[in-house]
């Protein structure tokens, strides 16, 4: 079996879909537009060959890559980014050399436009926000009208909450329309909750093969827009409710064959038209897995290796592998530089020396989003979850243990 790996060095867990893939028996070949010399050994030892392009924003230096292995190893079975960035630029390549392990061309308007999406809640009979693309200032003050203020708008296609806008006023919605709109935009009601996700692979049947759930209390959109901390945890369990309405969600796409990424809103407080506090509203759907270090976070948090089911998926549309070790909350903490927190990195890298899985520098094209200083560690509680929570963003608080220069405790 030949798989293409578009962009297998970056994000960096991206290396670790090759391994396993290579440890099934699939022949890995990447295309990216990094050096040779610059890919872990890891990847370089999952990889049968790698063809460097000047850019992957080139389509025919790519079109070039792929058509160099289809030459050289024969049919292409699987190629796959598992970034959303690379998602349509995947599907052009599938539907240009008849690759039929995964989305077309022609499939792709219903993953890339938050609008279509609406069609799929809807038919899987999950309530979501009331919306409207925002095509002049006058419908989008009826809408505003209805709807009230604060309101959402954020490209129709778009990659995770980058140019994202929470309008609070008439001001504001005036001063938006104002400037030149690139692309096309949605508007939305805004709906108060916090993010829960439901997360895994699913096979060529739709079956759900491995999931996962996490929670990010606070919004990402504000993390991204206003420069906050980031915080959010890997649930020790799924919750019922999210299992349930994300496998709707999946029948409903007929979805098969690949990582998924599924949004909700769990209601903060009662929201006409929506439900009660607790009801699990949609957000956004995502056909690729979760940014940044959550991979690891679910194999952290379940003894897991979601690598691993994926590439039992590829390789056998089964799972091969079976886990059943200890769940835990497993937690990412991203620290923004600039700020004044009161416990340094050596402090907190002391202070949780146990609970601690990684830490380190988030790369400068993922920190807008996930903060500049990360560290990633499970606990077996939520209190103690919680409590590392107010110590690590702390400008007050101390650490747990930490002596005082008159050497009592703090």
């Amino acid at each position: 079996m030949n798989f293409i790996s578009i962009s297998p060095n970056f994000p960096a867990v991206m290396a670790h879909f090759c391994t396993a893939l290579r440890d099934n028996g699939v022949n890995v070949l990447g295309i990216g537009d990094g050096a040779y010399d610059e890919l872990t050994d890891e990847l370089k030892g999952a990889l049968t060959e790698y063809y460097h392009v000047d850019s992957l924003e080139d389509y025919d230096q790519v079109l070039r890559a792929v058509g160099y292995f289809t030459f050289k190893y024969g049919r292409i079975d699987w190629l796959e980014s598992n970034n959303e960035y690379w998602l349509n630029q995947d599907a052009r390549l599938r539907t240009d050399f008849n690759i039929t392990s995964g989305l077309k061309s022609d499939e792709m308007d219903v993953y890339k436009y938050k609008s279509r999406m609406k069609e799929i809640y809807e038919r899987a009979g999950i309530p979501a926000a009331r919306w409207q693309l925002a095509e002049t200032l006058d419908d989008a003050l009826a809408f505003a009208g209805e709807v009230g203020y604060p309101m959402i708008i954020k490209p129709d296609s778009g990659v995770g909450a980058s140019d994202t806008w929470k309008i609070r006023n008439e001001k504001e919605l005036r001063a938006f329309f104002k400037k030149e709109l690139p692309v096309q935009y949605i508007m939305e009601e805004f709906v108060p909750g916090e993010v829960t996700t439901f997360d895994g692979v699913c096979n060529s049947k739709g079956e759900v093969l491995f999931a996962a759930s996490h929670i990010s209390p606070a919004s990402i959109m504000d993390m991204v827009n206003e420069g906050n901390d980031c915080f959010y945890y890997v649930d020790r369990e799924i919750p019922a409710d999210i299992r349930e309405a994300g496998e709707k969600v999946l029948a409903a796409l007929g979805a098969k064959s690949r990582c998924f990424h599924l949004e909700f809103f769990r209601l903060t407080k009662a929201v006409k038209g929506l439900g009660k506090k607790g009801q699990v509203v949609a957000l956004e759907i995502n056909m690729r897995p979760a940014g940044g270090f959550t991979p690891d976070m679910i194999n952290f948090a379940y003894s897991a290796s979601l690598y691993q089911a994926y590439a039992d998926m590829v390789a056998y549309d089964e799972l091969r592998h079976t886990y059943d070790g200890p769940h835990t909350y497993c937690a990412y903490f991203g620290r923004r530089d600039g700020k004044n927190y009161v416990y340094s990195n050596y402090d907190i890298v002391e202070a949780y020396r146990e609970e601690l899985r990684l830490t380190g520098r988030m790369p400068a094209a993922l920190s807008g989003a996930m903060g500049d200083q990360v560290y990633v560690a499970c606990f077996e509680t939520k209190a103690a979850l919680e409590k590392a929570c107010r110590e690590i963003f702390a400008l007050k608080e101390p650490l747990r243990g930490q002596k005082q220069k008159d050497g009592g405790e703090k």
